[in-house]
């Protein structure tokens, strides 16, 4: 099992999943298309991914996590910019979001297995502490968690090569309930962790829903809305840090929706709302 144990303290991060605007461009790839499309799906941005840990440490933030499709090359010397950027902000890469591949595929699972594993592997160049990976998009069924466990074992062998351990999120249809969710990591033993995002549930079962994954989670999603441009409507966003804290969570709260108006303005509204909670 990876040792790698820099989630036990609490501590606000950001997502590159809240810079939409600020970054503009993105570069998608995916089992399907793996070579990187640019394109200004949120405009021409403001500021590059290479100028983001400064702008992160300056507002006391040391901890984000990488869209992989905000990466706009995996050349060796681009990730070695990165990286160096980084480490001259002191700012930590939580991790690498894998936002694509379907390990549950019935068809396309050693497509999307050799895909997700190139970008384990780069997730390890860039010195990320993890990396969360997609468990499945077919809806539940014993073969679809069997193929998805299958995966997660192969993967989670080359991302611990590679110092970086593997994480999933309870995020689309195989993963929407509790259940396959901690069957899945009872299954695996241990070797994969867990992400937990507040805004990925809904309906009335959520806040039990999301008390039944917490006390497994090692890193967190902390998904706020907005009343208005740099108000955050705390109720709900409350009521989910109350169950992180009933669960005994320490790891990174990665602030993931900037809302509506200016996104800095937004992240730092909600990291403001965040406060009272990083401390034990």
């Amino acid at each position: 099992m990876n040792t790698n144990t820099s989630a036990t303290h609490l501590r606000a991060s950001v997502s590159t999943w809240a810079l939409h605007n600020t970054l503009g461009t993105t570069y998608w790839d995916t089992p399907e298309k793996p070579v990187k499309q640019a394109a200004e799906t949120y405009g021409p941005g403001s500021m590059t991914l290479l100028e983001v840990p400064a702008r992160l440490a300056a507002m006391g933030v040391q901890t984000m996590e990488l869209c992989h499709f905000h990466l706009p090359t995996r050349d060796k010397t681009y990730l070695h910019l990165l990286r160096n950027e980084l480490d001259a902000a002191g700012v930590e890469l939580w991790s690498l979001l894998i936002d694509a591949g379907d390990l549950s595929h019935p068809e396309h699972t050693a497509r999307d297995l050799a895909w997700i594993g190139e970008w384990v592997d780069t997730a390890g160049a860039l010195g990320a502490k993890r990396t969360r990976v997609i468990a499945g998009k077919a809806e539940y069924s014993d073969a679809a968690l069997e193929r998805s466990v299958a995966g997660f074992r192969a993967l989670a062998a080359r991302a611990q090569a590679q110092n970086v351990r593997l994480m999933t999120e309870n995020w689309f249809a195989l993963l929407s309930r509790p259940e396959p969710l901690l069957t899945l990591l009872d299954r695996l033993e241990g070797t994969v962790g867990l992400c937990a995002d507040f805004g990925n549930w809904g309906g009335p079962t959520k806040y039990d829903d999301l008390a039944a994954i917490f006390p497994r989670a090692e890193s967190c999603h902390a998904k706020s809305e907005f009343n208005a441009p740099g108000i955050v409507e705390t109720t709900d966003f409350n009521r989910c840090l109350d169950l992180t804290r009933a669960a005994g969570f320490h790891g990174p709260y990665t602030l993931v929706h900037a809302g509506p108006g200016d996104e800095w303005e937004g992240l730092a509204s909600a990291r403001e709302a965040l406060l009272p909670y990083l401390t034990d």
